[in-house]
């Protein structure tokens, strides 16, 4: 992969999901074939990053280069999978600002960086499931925003 970002098993942490789950059935409308010399299935969902209000990243689910069924064909290897286990697929293309920095400074030496700053708000939209709002804190005010969530 030109920026080496992957594939691999990754973080365990900070990882967002939501605003709800769908099953593989509530997906059926917007099912479309994989990519060619793939097997599994692909969606077609459109995804959207703000952060702050500002889009900051744009992709469509269908053009995942691996499928969910090889996702978790990879995942499973040496590690045993349980119902109820949450496999993530990454980011949309342009989707982390590793990447997004990454090809911003391959494509032009002087493009600024940018990344996720105290009080940012990260908002995440995919067409039919929703929106996922997050707004970035200190690890030692996550009390702050717990209460303010009325999270226990």
């Amino acid at each position: 992969m030109l920026l080496n970002l992957g594939p691999a098993k990754g973080k365990d942490f900070a990882t967002a999901t939501g605003p709800f789950l769908v099953t593989l059935d509530e997906l059926e409308p917007f099912v479309i074939h994989c990519k060619e010399g793939h097997i599994g299935k692909s969606w077609n969902l459109k995804m959207k990053c703000f952060v702050n209000s500002v889009q900051v990243s744009e992709g469509n689910l269908g053009d995942m280069d691996w499928t969910f069924a090889e996702i978790i064909e990879r995942a499973s290897y040496g590690a045993t999978l349980y119902p109820g286990d949450i496999i993530g697929s990454g980011t949309v293309g342009t989707g982390c600002f590793l990447e997004i920095n990454g090809t911003g400074k391959l494509k032009d030496a002087s493009y600024i960086q940018q990344w996720l700053n105290e009080g940012d708000t990260v908002e995440m939209t995919i067409d039919e499931l929703g929106l996922l709002r997050n707004t970035i804190v200190k690890e030692n005010d996550y009390s702050i925003l717990k209460n303010k969530m009325n999270v226990s």
